[in-house]
């Protein structure tokens, strides 16, 4: 377990991750990271949440209009 502090960061709140909370979820400056409500709490993780829905829809559109982007792959 990894302590950290809530600190102003300007007119807000924030927390400063260390070294190997931002390795441990392959992030560095600039990556965007997501709160998860969860049963236990929030969970961090750099993955959004409803991306495989996300996925699914978009093979669906490029299975249906397959021919066309072929055509504008060109």
């Amino acid at each position: 377990m990894l302590k950290v502090k809530i600190t102003a960061i300007g007119n807000s709140m924030g927390i400063v991750l260390p070294k190997e909370a931002l390795n441990k979820l392959n992030a560095e400056k600039g990556d965007t990271l997501y709160l998860v409500d969860s049963p236990e709490g929030y969970t961090l993780t750099p993955y959004q949440q409803d991306f495989e829905s996300q996925m699914k829809a978009a093979e669906k559109i490029m299975k249906k209009y397959r021919n066309a982007l072929h055509e504008l792959a060109k």
